[in-house]
C-alpha cells in the first residue's frame, strides 16, 4: 500500500487546479485519472466563461501567464434579451471594470493545467488507472486501483464529475432534476465584428448564447428541449447556420460552421453534503447547475481554491481527514453553490413557463432591472468578484 496525505481522483479543471494550487504544500498527492488531456484540431467546441475572480486564481497559481493569449477573448458587454421585448445590457465600462470576463476553450486550461501537473516534485500521478473498490477507515481513505496498486491517504477529493464514481461509492446522495434538455455547442465564424459582445436570447425554444471568440468568430451554446436538441444536431452545416443565424436575430450577420455541433443533457443537481470523514467533493462532483449563467466551471475553481486554501493553512499535526476540518471547507462554498443554483434555475423555469401574463410581467422586470443602475451593476460586481 502506498500511502500519502491526499488522493485527488479526477484530473479534470477542478480537480487539476486543486493539485497545481497545492504545488508548495508540505502534502504528498496522489492524482488518480483515466484520460489525460488532449487539443483537438481547430477550435474546441467546450467553451467556457471566466469570471475575473477565477482568472486570479489561475494567475496566483502560475497558469495563466502560460495560456496562448490568442486563444482568449474578453467580454467587453452582455446583451440579454428576454422573449416578449424584455431587454438587459451589461457592460464593463459601465462597471468601472476592464472586462467582465472571458471565453477561452477548456482544453486550453486543461493542458496548461497538466504541464504544471509533471513538474510538480510533491505530486505522483496514476495514468490511465480507473479505481475499483473505495474503503474509509478510522484515520485512512483506501483505493484500490486494482493489479496490486492499492493508495491510501489521510484524505480523499473525488472530482471525477456529474456522474462521480467516487461520491456513488461514498454513499453521498445526489439530488437530479432533468430538464428534459440538451446543451447545443458549436463554433461559428461571423460576418459581423461581435467587438467582445456576449448575446443571450430567452426564446420560446430554449436559451441561446453567442459568447465571443478572438477574431471574427463565436461560439454557441443552445439550452433546447431535446426534440430540437436532435434536429440541431441532424441539421447540414448550411440549414444550421442558416438556423442559429435565424434564432440570434441575424445580429452578427451570415455564420459560417467552424465545429460540428455536439449536445449534452441537462439536469439541476445537488449534493446536500460534499463532505465526510476522509473525503470531499470539489467541482462537478459536489453540484450541477444549468449552463445558461456559464458559471460551471467557475464554481469548481473557486472549490478548488477554497479547499487549497484551508489545506496550506493546515498546522502540520492538524488531521485534514477529520469532519470537522472539512465541513468548515463545505460551510464556506455552500453559499455561493445554492446561489447559483437557485437563481438559474428559477431563471430557467421562469422563462420556461407558458402562463398567461407571465411573459409580459417576466419581460417587464428584465427591462426594469436595465433601467435600475444600483441593482444592475450590484449584480455585475456580484459576477466579477464572488463567481
Amino acid at each position: 500500500m502506498q500511502h500519502y496525505d491526499l488522493i485527488i481522483v479526477g484530473g479534470g479543471l477542478a480537480g487539476a487546479a486543486l493539485a497545481v494550487a497545492l504545488r508548495d504544500s508540505r502534502l504528498r498527492i496522489a492524482l488518480v485519472e483515466s484520460s489525460p488531456p488532449s487539443r483537438p484540431e481547430g477550435w474546441d467546441a467546450r467553451i467556457y466563461a471566466l469570471s475575473p475572480a477565477n482568472r486570479a486564481f489561475l494567475e496566483s497559481i502560475g497558469v495563466w501567464k502560460h495560456l496562448d493569449a490568442s486563444r482568449i477573448a474578453p467580454i467587453r458587454a452582455m446583451r440579454v434579451f428576454g422573449d416578449a421585448g424584455g431587454k438587459l445590457d451589461f457592460s464593463a465600462y459601465g462597471a468601472g471594470v476592464p472586462e467582465l470576463g472571458c471565453i477561452l476553450e477548456s482544453s486550453l486550461m486543461a493542458c496548461e493545467l497538466w504541464e504544471g501537473l509533471k513538474r510538480q516534485g510533491n505530486l505522483e500521478m496514476f495514468v490511465p488507472r480507473k479505481p475499483v473498490t473505495l474503503d474509509f477507515r478510522d484515520e485512512i481513505a483506501v483505493l484500490d486501483l486494482g493489479e496490486g496498486c492499492v493508495l491510501s491517504a489521510a484524505l480523499l477529493v473525488g472530482a471525477d464529475g456529474r456522474d462521480s464514481w467516487v461520491r456513488e461509492a461514498a454513499g453521498l446522495t445526489a439530488l437530479n432534476r432533468h430538464y428534459g434538455e440538451q446543451g447545443v455547442v458549436a463554433n461559428f465564424a461571423c460576418a459581423r465584428p461581435h467587438n467582445g459582445v456576449a448575446w443571450q436570447w430567452f426564446r420560446d425554444d430554449g436559451v441561446l448564447a453567442y459568447l465571443p471568440l478572438p477574431g471574427q468568430a463565436i461560439s454557441i451554446v443552445w439550452s433546447a428541449p431535446d426534440a430540437l436538441a436532435d434536429e440541431l444536431c441532424g441539421l447540414s452545416p448550411e440549414a444550421l447556420c442558416r438556423r442559429v443565424e435565424a434564432a440570434g436575430e441575424h445580429a452578427l450577420g451570415e455564420l459560417e460552421l467552424l465545429t460540428a455541433p455536439a449536445a449534452f443533457p441537462l439536469r439541476l443537481m445537488r449534493v446536500p453534503q460534499m463532505v465526510a470523514p476522509r473525503l470531499a467533493l470539489v467541482g462537478d462532483a459536489g453540484h450541477g447547475i444549468h449552463p445558461l449563467s456559464g458559471h460551471g466551471i467557475n464554481l469548481g475553481f473557486q472549490d478548488a481554491a477554497e479547499l487549497a486554501r484551508r489545506l496550506m493553512a493546515a498546522k502540520p499535526w492538524e488531521d485534514i481527514g477529520r469532519l470537522r476540518f472539512l465541513e468548515g471547507y463545505q460551510r464556506a462554498r455552500r453559499e455561493e453553490i445554492r446561489l447559483m443554483q437557485t437563481t438559474t434555475d428559477l431563471l430557467r423555469r421562469t422563462f420556461a413557463a407558458r402562463l398567461p401574463g407571465l411573459p409580459t410581467l417576466r419581460n417587464f422586470c428584465l427591462g426594469l432591472t436595465d433601467r435600475l443602475p444600483v441593482v444592475k451593476n450590484a449584480l455585475i460586481r456580484y459576477a466579477l468578484g464572488a463567481i
